[in-house]
């Protein structure tokens, strides 16, 4: 018998729309080296690993009349060389280049009628380096029943793990009378199934008043004379996107946190927040009297009951208020870790390490997990999403080519157009940018206004801690010099 999806997991599907694709993504960079690391061998990886995924190889298919939840089934035709396909750069490609073509292809909704992933291998980059793109739908990765196919795929030693062969052949898809049949049988079994196509139909009238209600408020605005406003944490969605990134040292990070306390997490929040501040000031609009943005920022509970791999229940929703209009740097820092610490008092908090220390490289699942949970808060009215996943601190390698650098491409949410996930891995801070490509066509200047505010907290951490008679400067100098160490 097939499975039923969850309430939950319908609700992502019906919730999607054109300009508002509900996928996560992922960039990796490869340093090649020697390590023979191409297209085929990215397939055989793939193909020897994904049986520990078996969502990945199944599709939605929908109860006729929706009479129950649709099912997953097993893709009778399915092609393991259209999910997983060949891209280039002309060379030598930039990151530049590369992340237009990302942008390009996250903003392509995923194939229905197919299982719900795609995987880009980026030929091309410069100095012998490759990309690996990775789409999964919201559905597919919930963390309890899924984890994300890229935690799979990477290795602590340039030596591949040996794996038992796969014999995988796909079950039968069910008839419609077979399906009918089902629904009937779940619907006298089991009263959930009853409550949860209920509540699932529930929700969508609801949505769909929202949206009416938009649209009503559009026109009145049109025919008033009065546009509706847009900024840069609201407005109506395109169908494109822009993809920009950063990365930053998480040494500097550090260094910040020795001087004033708090945690990693703390210090990249106040980062965004110095440069949101510095970035809405470049825009036309200045502040226009934002003094604050509400963010929601999901974040990691213990739960005792739960598996060590069962990681679905173990990230909540957070909401923190970003002080954008407060001109001190130290003091956009305390007030941040200052939101953090009802959370910490709990005694449910997680620290990185133990994040960083579950098996595979889980922080792509934490992030479609984090994603999964903001999208349900949206009815919340937060206006920015962040993730922040510590991941591990040693390198990783895919068929012994060495990973050098990952960024998460979380998805915009409906009247979202930015949203950043950030990464921490071997040494280093990646911070990914998913924006509205037409209305916030500067995005590219809060990258900048980022690392700037990094820079900030750098220096008058650095400068405190400076004995006397070294000038802010050379305590600034020396702090980045030793950086990597």
């Amino acid at each position: 018998m097939s499975e039923r999806l969850r309430s939950r997991d319908r609700a992502f599907l019906r919730a999607e729309e054109p300009s508002a694709p509900r996928h996560n993504a992922t960039v990796e960079i490869f340093d090649l080296g020697d390590s023979g690391f191409d297209y085929d061998r990215l397939v055989e990886l793939i193909s020897d690993r994904i049986s520990f995924v078996p969502r990945y190889r199944q599709r939605v298919v929908t109860v006729p009349g929706g009479l129950a939840s649709p099912v997953w089934t097993d893709d009778q035709a399915f092609d393991l060389a259209y999910h997983v396909r060949r891209s280039a750069l002309p060379r030598p490609g930039s990151d530049e280049q590369l992340f237009e073509l990302v942008a390009r292809i996250v903003s392509r909704p995923l194939d229905r009628s197919r299982p719900l992933w795609e995987i880009y291998f980026v030929e091309g980059l410069s100095d012998n380096r490759v990309a690996i793109l990775s789409k999964s739908h919201q559905a597919l990765v919930d963390g309890v029943h899924t984890v994300d196919l890229g935690q799979l795929l990477l290795d602590v030693s340039p030596q591949a793990k040996d794996l038992e062969p796969d014999d995988w052949s796909p079950r039968s898809t069910p008839s419609i009378p077979a399906l009918l049949g089902d629904a009937a049988k779940d619907t006298v079994r089991s009263p959930t199934t009853v409550i949860d196509t209920v509540g699932v139909a529930a929700t969508n009238v609801l949505q769909r008043a929202d949206e009416t209600r938009q649209r009503a408020r559009r026109v009145t605005r049109a025919l008033t004379g009065r546009p509706e406003r847009r900024t840069a944490v609201f407005g109506p969605l395109s169908q494109q996107r822009r993809v920009i990134t950063l990365t930053t040292e998480l040494a500097d990070y550090r260094t910040v946190r020795q001087t004033h306390g708090g945690t990693i997490n703390d210090v990249i929040l106040a980062t965004v927040t110095g440069g949101l501040r510095t970035w809405l000031m470049t825009r036309a609009e200045s502040l226009g009297g934002v003094r604050e943005i509400r963010a929601v920022v999901p974040v990691s509970v213990i739960d005792e009951e739960l598996e060590a791999t069962s990681l679905g229940s173990q990230i909540a929703a957070h909401f923190v208020t970003l002080p954008v209009g407060e001109p001190s740097a130290v003091v956009r820092l305390h007030q941040v870790s200052y939101s953090f610490q009802a959370h910490k008092d709990t005694g449910r908090s997680v620290a990185a390490n133990r994040l960083a220390g579950i098996a595979g490289f889980a922080p792509t699942t934490f992030h479609a997990i984090g994603s999964r949970v903001a999208s349900e808060e949206l009815r919340r009215g937060y206006q920015l999403s962040v993730t922040n996943v510590p991941g591990p601190q040693a390198p990783l390698y895919a068929a012994g080519a060495r990973m050098l650098a990952t960024y998460p491409v979380p998805p915009l949410l409906p009247g979202h157009p930015l949203t950043i996930g950030v990464t921490s891995y071997d040494g280093k801070v990646f911070y990914g940018i998913n924006a509205d490509r037409d209305l916030l066509p500067d995005v590219d200047v809060f990258a900048t206004c980022l690392a700037e505010a990094l820079d900030e907290l750098i220096t008058i951490s650095t400068s405190k801690r400076a004995p006397r008679g070294r000038t802010r400067a050379s305590a600034k100098s020396t702090s980045r010099k030793g950086s990597g160490e």
